[in-house]
């Protein structure tokens, strides 16, 4: 609001200032005998300062454009493979979900009784927007709470937070939308995963039953996390602190870089570019062509003075 205020105000001395400036040449111009005539020996150093000007305005901003061009192909570059690493997570989590690793009875509780509840709905329950998530919360959960870890699972297959439930083929987007992003940083999708495998797995670990992985599933999940950072998870087995390593790395490295790149690409062009490129095109027409036009085709004095306003 301040800046359009600046903004505003500068416009409106700027106007001031060239009005005053007309009204005193042509006044000048009216009163004075052969002042014409010094403008037109003027002219031409005026078209030299002007047109060295607008020289070093265009290199300036032909080369903050193909400087914010090559940025901007870095960040690409970047968040592309962010990206692929955000694939293969989700793949992973693909897998789980879909797996028999649940305790006999949650899928068919979780897709009939809150179908239409997601994991953020439950985030958000004190915003009173979802009546379902509130009767969620206030259920008697009989699947030793892995109603959470299975609905979070869930939230990272969506790719658009108002889906609330999951299509058969997941989406692997070439970039992943600012809104589903934003929710995954803002409700931390991962960090529950984390906190089961790395702190409470005792308690969980007689309602996740990870034997009915199959092998060839535990083999691909293995070699997506050694995808995903081979330093990491080079020597891991498939267990509890795999799990938590995983998921830790999700929750701090994966997402908020995802959500870092994706702000920088969504970065708008500096307000002060805008006004350079007003202020050569002012300069292309005022202070050169302009003067240049009176030269050659003997145009009234006015258009001059205008110029030079």
């Amino acid at each position: 609001m301040f800046k359009d205020f600046y903004s505003i105000i500068t416009f409106v001395i700027s106007g001031a200032i060239c009005v005053g400036l007309i009204y005193l040449l042509y006044n000048k111009h009216l009163n004075t005998l052969g002042f014409e005539e010094s403008l037109k020996k003027l002219t031409s150093i005026y078209i030299g300062i002007s047109g060295f000007l607008s020289a070093i305005l265009m290199v300036f901003l032909a080369t903050s454009a193909m400087n914010q061009k090559s940025y901007k192909a870095k960040i690409i570059h970047k968040i592309s493979k962010t990206t692929q690493k955000m694939h293969n997570f989700r793949t992973i989590a693909e897998i789980l979900f879909n797996s028999e690793i649940w305790l006999p009875g949650l899928k068919d509780y979780m897709e009939k009784d809150f179908a239409n509840l997601s994991y953020f709905d439950v985030k958000e329950f004190y915003k009173g927007k979802s009546k379902l998530a509130i009767e969620f919360l206030q259920e008697t959960h009989h699947f030793g709470e892995t109603e959470n870890l299975y609905m979070e699972l869930k939230s990272l297959l969506m790719t658009d937070p108002k889906e609330k439930q999951i299509p058969e083929t997941i989406d692997y987007p070439i970039f992943y939308k600012n809104d589903i992003i934003k929710k995954w940083v803002e409700h931390k999708s991962g960090s529950g995963l984390w906190y089961v495998f790395g702190y409470k797995y005792g308690n969980y670990k007689e309602s996740l039953n990870f034997e009915a992985v199959f092998e060839r599933h535990r083999e691909k999940i293995l070699t997506l996390a050694n995808t995903i950072d081979n330093d990491i998870f080079e020597k891991s087995s498939f267990n509890d602190v795999f799990f938590s390593k995983l998921w830790e790395h999700l929750t701090k490295d994966v997402i908020p870089k995802l959500s870092q790149f994706q702000s920088l690409i969504d970065r708008k062009t500096p307000r002060l570019i805008y006004y350079l490129y007003i202020v050569f095109l002012l300069l292309m027409v005022f202070g050169v062509l302009v003067p240049i036009t009176y030269l050659m085709l003997s145009f009234s004095v006015l258009a001059v003075i205008v110029s030079y306003s």
